[in-house]
């Protein structure tokens, strides 16, 4: 049986994990861990104590991001209207990706997957897909749409979120719904 953390050590734990949230937002799933160390006030020997590497970090904060994501697919599941489920999944999907860097890489960007990643881009694409097949069986949705076609008008729209800003999405986003809405 595993002993308890040391109050220090857990609150240590803790400043890491916020911090590493915050470097990873700002700077990708690449951010400086030595930032992350220094953010939480304590030594890389200490970070590194804590998670043997990268991917442990990764890892540690995923199912917090996950959480929400997941939230959007269920939103979209009890949404009685396939149009809105979908305009809304999308929009909140984009929305997550352009404030979070580290989670808009995790699902576009070939980093070398960990555990933790893989599960979040399977459920995320569970998610989406259930969406998009909901919104084929009710005839809102172009068929020659692929759920790859969407994913792909996504990450151009978070590329556009991530160099012009968020109303030039949000303004694109309109566009390719349209053009996605079977006619």
């Amino acid at each position: 049986m595993p002993r308890p953390m040391r109050r220090d050590a857990a609150r240590n734990r803790d400043r890491l994990l916020q911090e590493a949230a915050a470097v990873f937002t700002e700077q990708g799933l690449s951010g400086s861990l030595e930032e992350v160390a220094r953010r939480a006030g304590v030594s890389i020997g200490t970070l590194y104590n804590h998670f043997p590497n990268r991917d442990a970090l990764i890892d540690a904060l995923v199912p917090q991001r996950v959480a929400e994501l997941d939230e959007f697919a269920e939103r979209a599941a009890a949404e009685p209207d396939s149009w809105i489920a979908l305009s809304e999944f999308v929009e909140n999907m984009l929305s997550r990706f352009t404030a979070d860097r580290a989670l808009f890489e995790a699902f576009t960007v070939e980093h070398p997957a960990t555990s933790g990643l893989v599960q979040a881009c399977s459920r995320g694409m569970t998610g989406l897909s259930a969406v998009l097949d909901r919104a084929r069986r009710d005839g809102v949705l172009r068929a020659d749409a692929t759920d790859i076609d969407v994913v792909n008008l996504m990450w151009a729209l978070s590329l556009l979120g991530e160099s012009v800003g968020t109303p030039a999405w949000r303004r694109s986003l309109t566009f390719v719904l349209d053009g996605l809405r079977a006619r």
